[in-house]
């Protein structure tokens, strides 16, 4: 495997980002949606994702469930296949990025370290990490997809702010409160954010 490695060579293309960018004529981005199942992640970034459109912005949206119905449905959830499943996510989004585009991503991504591997994939201020704030206690109540009674009563393993850890970010460049921000005011507050750093438009 590692001699095929060394025979493999990046072509470059005679379209740049930035050309790209130009011909959108707004920026490009990573939006990274991050908190414990049940927080709203998905919610918001549909939202989000059809005021940009609304908008002239070139968007496409990652989600958890809908990538391990194809991309990684051969993945599990151990430590192991969760960091796999991030990397991946990661990599995908890089060159969304890269084709200009702003790219919605709503991951659960338990660990910083994943979190933190992919903004350094990115170039400075692509990476806009949405923490998207809620307890365990008001997520288990809305628990929409049943998740967390199963996870209670035994039947899955290894669940996000049950039996498996989840790490807070640090240093997030948005927070919202979705247990007492609605999904409008949600919004308003990631586009005030990408309008104060003049990247929807050029």
């Amino acid at each position: 495997m590692s001699n095929n490695l060394n025979h493999i060579v990046w072509h470059e293309s005679e379209i740049s980002k930035s050309d790209r960018r130009q011909l959108n004529q707004h920026k490009s981005a990573l939006l990274w949606f991050t908190g414990l199942s049940g927080s709203g992640k998905s919610t918001l970034s549909v939202e989000l994702e059809k005021v940009l459109f609304e908008k002239g912005i070139h968007t496409y949206r990652l989600d958890g469930d809908n990538v391990r119905h194809g991309l990684n449905k051969d993945l599990g959830f151990s430590p192991n296949d969760r960091e796999e499943n991030i990397r991946r996510i990661g990599e995908v989004s890089k060159l969304m990025v890269d084709a200009g585009l702003f790219t919605l991503a709503a991951f659960i991504s338990p660990f910083r370290e994943d979190r933190n591997r992919i903004r350094n994939l990115l170039d400075d201020h692509e990476f806009i990490e949405v923490y998207v704030q809620a307890s365990v206690e008001v997520c288990e109540q809305r628990d929409p997809k049943g998740l967390y009674k199963k996870a209670r009563s035994g039947i899955i393993k290894d669940f996000t702010g049950i039996d498996a850890p989840y790490e807070e970010p640090a240093n997030p460049e948005i927070i919202i409160d979705s247990e007492t921000q609605t999904v409008h005011q949600s919004v308003q507050v990631i586009v005030d954010y990408l309008e104060q750093k003049q990247l929807i438009y050029l």
